[in-house]
């Protein structure tokens, strides 16, 4: 029954490890949007990183130094895309789309020419993060088996939702941050350097999108393979938005998207057409984001009629 599958401790585990890529994506987002501008270039970092923590984590056989050079790639094409749109005046979607169109070409270019595998790295013997038994936790029965024995960087993007609201809400840098996209103008009358922080905004953004993309290839699987975001990055991005931008609402919004996209796997071992299965996760984001918009809609007339 789908219903046992579902209520099931492998389920929320599986909700879990589904949910990872898309909430450090979905945090990535809450940051550069604190700033004023959305990076919808989420997706061509992810895939960018989930490559190169293949390709890194093998150059070095340590699945850590594969994650931390990642993370350079990562706030590299943060800083790439920082360049184009506050120094060179590009628009920032369409800036955003080059470098995700990039990505798809250039991922599957370079694994070719460094390995020879066409698609996927099955030649690279690369070295994934480990895995985590959380002592105590990992005996109590049911809770056990959803939280224990996940890949580290599961924990690492748990703890992170805590990090990025104390850093955006607390600390100095976070505070300009959102100053600056709230009202440009009004931080520069104070001395505060608007593209130095929109630069700073989407270096971390950048950083943060590459452990999402680092754990595609090096926790949810262990390899890299074409196109293996599959929307991840553009569905963060809806995350982020009914979550309000916030790392706490992007992280409930999240887990539901998790779940859909763990629901999709374990449909997969029914009699269910595998088309209508692969669709769960984006037809799910669309009605999030229907109703998400049609509540705001609610909204704005209800303060209209004031």
């Amino acid at each position: 029954m789908i219903i046992d599958a579902i209520l099931s401790p492998e389920f929320l585990n599986a909700t879990l490890r589904a949910t990872t890529p898309i909430l450090f994506a979905t945090l990535a987002s809450a940051v550069a949007a604190k700033c004023g501008i959305i990076n919808m270039a989420l997706e061509g970092i992810m895939l960018f990183s989930a490559l190169f923590g293949v390709l890194f984590s093998a150059m070095f056989q340590s699945g850590l130094m594969g994650l931390l050079l990642t993370m350079v790639m990562g706030g590299l094409i943060g800083l790439l895309l920082a360049f184009f749109v506050l120094r060179l005046k590009t628009d920032a979607i369409l800036a955003a789309i080059a470098i995700n169109l990039i990505a798809n070409g250039a991922t599957i270019l370079i694994l070719l020419m460094l390995s020879g595998d066409r698609g996927v790295s099955s030649s690279v013997n690369s070295v994934p993060l480990p895995r985590i038994s959380i002592p105590v936790i990992e005996n109590i029965p049911y809770l056990g088996a959803v939280i224990s024995n996940q890949n580290v960087l599961m924990y690492v993007s748990l703890i992170m939702v805590a990090v990025v609201h104390i850093f955006l809400y607390k600390m100095p840098l976070g505070l300009r941050i959102r100053a600056v996209g709230e009202n440009k103008n009004a931080a520069e009358s104070v001395g505060i350097s608007s593209k130095k922080i929109q630069y700073i905004a989407l270096v971390i953004s950048g950083v943060l999108a590459s452990m999402g993309g680092f754990f595609l290839s090096g926790g949810y699987m262990t390899y890299f393979t074409t196109g293996m975001t599959a929307g991840r990055g553009f569905i963060a991005l809806a995350a982020s938005s009914m979550g309000g931008n916030t790392p706490v609402g992007g992280f409930s919004v999240s887990l539901l998207f998790g779940a859909a996209s763990a629901l999709s796997n374990i449909l997969q071992l029914g009699n269910w057409p595998y088309e209508l299965i692969q669709m769960i996760p984006y037809v799910t984001t669309i009605i999030g984001l229907a109703i998400y918009s049609y509540v705001r809609m609610k909204k704005r007339q209800k303060l209209s009629e004031r």
